[in-house]
């Protein structure tokens, strides 16, 4: 009787040992450490840019906020921080590389000076309308450039937008590049952008934005160059009498954030930042589109002198940053050129 019932105990133990041997374990996470969505931790991010309420910068912000939150069901919340109150662009790029700054909308200028291929987008007179820009901020050229921001420590989320930029300055109308002539303009600081307004004739003064509207009202400067939407926005026609509609380059602005925070989050969450932040950069090219006729007339008759200028005689007197920048850009002149002549 003992050894049937040994037998019997064997058996079942047996059984039990198979049963267990046929149970799926569960697979360990994707690199060992990455959370899975589901047991993401809700996470707040600030978003910080340097310009006001009014600003296409901040439109741009609010959007990409209302999508994430909408897509996380509020995993992810963005607190944003406008009017430089986190800093200027260059403290900003620096603290999102540190990790001190979570997200930014950050102005091309400024981040030539971490990422240099960027410039090649804001060479005077590269692309002649609004659709040629999209066309390659969006496509190949644009998006390799754009992950070019992870050699340095940042995420280039998407390219949203500036916007053509123009001259203005409170001495007299700009028509052709003999006017700028003595006049003192300031530009970002950015070696493109100082390059060109020298090849103008103009003394250029580098400067912060946070510190223009001070030198503006000062007179320490006589001008500046922005896109429509700043100069109305920042109420420049106060300061700046005359408004030249030169578009001279086009500034693409970055929907960006700190590389270590992007890296953090669960795959399906940098999914969504990553759409949400080219719907939202989609968003606020239509907004500037269709406001900058209605802004521009509210500028004249706030009584700003708005006058064209002679873009043959502009493009003849930069020549000289193509050739300065050619072994610089170069591949990206050509493949921009490329994609623009099909």
């Amino acid at each position: 009787m003992k050894k049937k019932l040994s037998v019997l105990l064997c058996m079942l133990l047996v059984l039990t040992l198979l049963a267990a041997c046929g149970e799926k374990q569960p697979a360990p996470a994707a690199g060992g450490e990455e959370p899975a969505a589901e047991e993401f931790e809700p996470v707040k991010f600030r978003l910080a840019h340097v310009v006001n309420e009014n600003d296409s910068f901040h439109t741009a912000a609010v959007k990409f906020k209302e999508l994430v939150e909408e897509r996380t069901e509020g995993k992810v919340e963005i607190e944003i921080h406008p009017n430089a109150t986190l800093g200027d662009e260059r403290t900003l790029l620096e603290g999102m590389q540190m990790g001190t700054v979570d997200m930014g909308v950050i102005t091309n200028g400024p981040i030539a000076n971490f990422v240099p291929e960027v410039a090649v987008f804001e060479l005077p007179f590269l692309f002649s309308n609004r659709e040629e820009v999209y066309g390659v901020l969006d496509g190949d050229v644009g998006q390799e450039i754009l992950g070019k921001m992870e050699n340095v420590n940042l995420k280039g989320l998407a390219f949203a937008e500036r916007g053509f930029r123009n001259l203005t300055n409170s001495k007299k109308a700009v028509t052709t590049p003999d006017d700028m002539k003595g006049l003192r303009i300031r530009v970002m600081e950015n070696p493109v952008y100082i390059d060109t307004f020298q090849a103008l004739g103009a003394n250029t003064v580098p400067m912060a934005w946070t510190e223009t509207l001070t030198a503006l009202q000062q007179g320490t400067i006589d001008g500046q160059e922005n896109p429509v939407v700043v100069i109305h926005s920042f109420k420049l026609d106060e300061t700046q009498k005359h408004l030249s509609l030169s578009r001279h380059s086009y500034s693409p602005a970055t929907i960006m954030m700190s590389l270590n925070a992007f890296n953090k989050l669960p795959v399906d969450i940098q999914e969504i930042m990553e759409t949400s932040a080219q719907e939202a950069a989609v968003y606020v090219r239509g907004v500037n589109t269709e406001e900058e006729e209605v802004l521009l007339q509210e500028l004249k008759d706030r009584g700003m002198e708005v006058t064209e200028v002679d873009v043959a005689a502009f493009q003849a007197a930069v020549q000289s940053v193509y050739e300065k920048y050619r072994g610089q850009y170069g591949e990206y002149m050509d493949k921009i050129q490329a994609q623009l002549n099909k």
